[in-house]
């Protein structure tokens, strides 16, 4: 009856709910890292996994929350759009503070694992073109693959955990054990309410707008999503230590395709409907062009210029995205 009343409260439900997600990420890590700490667990294994598993929170909750409310264009736009907007805009971005030195190994295996992950999502997102099936379907057979390689990947970061154990990495802040708790109960319960009220509005909005639930999925709900990713990789660059955005972008990427996808299709199948081979496919081409730039000269480095390159390619996306639909 009052439909502008209506978008209004579905606007304060997607930023109330992403305010919980972003706060319950930030506390979950907290309280992880402190707990991590106390048992011994290195600063390099928990800047590999805590922290990963952090910034990519907010992406779990809010796919979790539209896979068992039925949104699947939100819970797989999510992941896709997130992906895109990590290593587009997040990354140009962070070259804009400082020029990004990559090591040999990010180039040479993890950027490669990378591309190789947004090519099997790829895969698995076209049954109706490689299997003559009736439709495109994230399956349980497929989710459960993904946790698999999520597996696999957890087991070489591990193993690249204890080869670089003398490392120097950040010193993660220590609080008493009873608040590291209440901090990871606390933020996982942010997470799973903001996450529920967060696809509410989103899907709202849409509905409001006469969006599709995959284009607000694919740029507003992952853009916001990802602002931990962002918020961790500017704050990297600006003290000095550009670097560890690649390593934050790349391992959330992964986090996102392994984990995030494989949990939400295990719960509930996914249905595609409205991401497509464009979406899909730009997710490998951004993955593509972030290596082709660190290979570049032979310098290892994202300049300035690069990353310039990169959020234009990302804003050419977002347009024609909006375009097409």
């Amino acid at each position: 009856m009052f439909p502008n009343v209506d978008l209004a409260m579905d606007i304060l439900c997607l930023l109330g709910g992403l305010m919980l997600i972003l706060l319950g990420a930030n506390y979950l890590t907290d309280g992880a890292s402190s707990l991590a700490k106390k048992l011994k667990v290195s600063d390099l294994v928990i800047g590999l996994t805590v922290v990963a598993f952090g910034t990519s929170a907010p992406e779990l909750a809010v796919s979790i929350s539209s896979a068992l409310k039925g949104s699947a264009d939100i819970s797989i736009g999510n992941v896709v759009g997130s992906n895109i907007f990590n290593t587009l805009m997040i990354v140009g971005c962070t070259a804009f503070f400082a020029p990004i030195i990559l090591t040999k190994n990010t180039l040479l295996k993890e950027i490669p694992l990378c591309i190789l992950a947004s090519i099997a999502l790829l895969a698995i997102c076209n049954d109706r073109m490689l299997d003559n099936q009736h439709a495109d379907i994230v399956g349980r057979a497929d989710g459960i693959l993904l946790l698999l390689l999520f597996t696999i990947f957890m087991v070489y970061t591990f193993s690249i955990a204890k080869q670089s154990v003398n490392e120097e990495v950040e010193t993660v802040k220590q609080i008493p054990l009873w608040l590291s708790f209440i901090y990871i109960i606390g933020g996982l319960a942010a997470l799973v309410f903001g996450g529920n009220i967060f696809v509410d509005g989103a899907t709202g909005i849409a509905r409001s707008l006469g969006v599709s639930e995959s284009v607000i999925g694919l740029t507003l709900v992952a853009g916001g999503t990802s602002l931990p990713e962002l918020a961790t990789s500017v704050v990297a660059a600006l003290k000095k230590n550009p670097e560890m955005a690649i390593g934050n972008v790349v391992g959330s990427n992964l986090f996102n395709i392994f984990l995030v996808l494989g949990v939400s299709a295990s719960i509930s199948p996914l249905h595609l409907i409205g991401i497509s081979n464009f979406d899909l496919g730009s997710l490998v081409l951004a993955c593509i062009l972030l290596w082709f730039f660190g290979v570049f000269y032979k310098t290892r480095t994202i300049t300035r210029i690069e990353g310039t390159v990169l959020v234009v390619c990302y804003v050419a996306y977002t347009i024609l995205l909006i375009i097409m639909s």
